[in-house]
């Protein structure tokens, strides 16, 4: 017994005749009789009996005609549902957010929310060197990371470009300054946020190198509250992109834009240019192509 017999016993069941339904059905009489009888025979069961001018259901038919509803309805949602995510308006949306973050991601989000509210989310946080892992491996489709990386295998909306700020504590102020360049700050002791090799750290060092400039590194930290608070104590000072600043206010710290230099960090959103992108993903995707253009 398939779906198509289902509905043809539905109709049977709701006309109360034959001819009724193989009308409603847009079918002739008696394919429809031998459709019934197909059913009874399998079932091993009579699912109808006459009862005067109309067709009345046994208890057997009673039953059947319970779960072909179910059935037809289950049917129904499924094909809607599925429709619904390929146009993503359903669906999951899966993303992968750099540590560093961007501080406009709850807005963001806030607003696809508003635009798609069937679907769900799935956002993990990481280094943007491991987050394209996670979009090449298809563990997240999308990702926003940091630049420069190695793009070859990946589609790139550029989203932003941001400065980066020298911070000192608070009692360690660069007096009448609001700017400053590398060659102002090279000799301070620098804690530096991220881990050598990965983008904030390289873009950091790649910039001192271009000017022949040797900076005086104490190390590293990647648990960007610790880094601050390192900065308050007067341990040492940092550098960092603008986004640190702006996601953690209130920190007893200067901040110094660092100028002519080109020392600057993209943010762009990522996805492998080799694999279907889900609807959800691909209305992500435009949402943010038109907010930037």
């Amino acid at each position: 017994m398939d779906i198509r017999q289902l509905r043809y016993f539905i109709a049977i069941v709701e006309e109360g005749k034959i001819s009724a339904a193989a009308d409603r059905l847009h079918m002739s009489q008696p394919p429809l009789s031998q459709q019934l009888k197909a059913m009874e025979e399998e079932l091993g069961s009579r699912l109808v009996e006459r009862g005067g001018k109309s067709l009345e259901m046994t208890e057997a038919g009673k039953a059947l005609y319970k779960y072909a509803l179910q059935m037809t309805q289950l049917l129904e949602e499924a094909k809607l549902e599925v429709k619904e995510v390929g146009n993503g308006v359903n669906g999951r949306l899966t993303i992968g957010i750099n540590t560093f973050s961007v501080d406009g991601l709850p807005d963001i989000l806030q607003r696809f929310k508003e635009l798609y509210p069937k679907v769900t989310y799935r956002i993990q946080q990481n280094e943007s060197s491991h987050l394209c892992k996670l979009v090449e491996e298809r563990i997240v489709e999308l990702a926003i990371i940091r630049l420069p990386l190695e793009l070859e295998h990946f589609s790139v909306l550029h989203l932003h470009t941001e400065p980066f700020y020298f911070i000192t504590s608070a009692q360690q102020p660069l007096h009448d300054r609001e700017e400053v360049s590398l060659a102002d700050i090279h000799s301070y002791p620098l804690i530096l946020p991220s881990t050598e090799g990965l983008g904030v750290h390289y873009s950091i060092i790649e910039a001192f190198s271009r000017h022949q400039l040797q900076p005086n590194l104490i190390g590293e930290c990647s648990d960007i509250p610790l880094l601050l608070d390192l900065v308050t104590s007067e341990f040492a000072a940092s550098i960092v992109p603008e986004t640190v600043l702006r996601r953690h206010p209130g920190y007893p710290i200067q901040a110094y834009e660092i100028i002519g230099n080109g020392l600057s960090t993209s943010v762009g959103l990522i996805w492998n240019k080799h694999h279907y992108l889900s609807k959800a993903a691909q209305n992500f995707v435009e949402m943010l192509r038109d907010e930037i253009s």
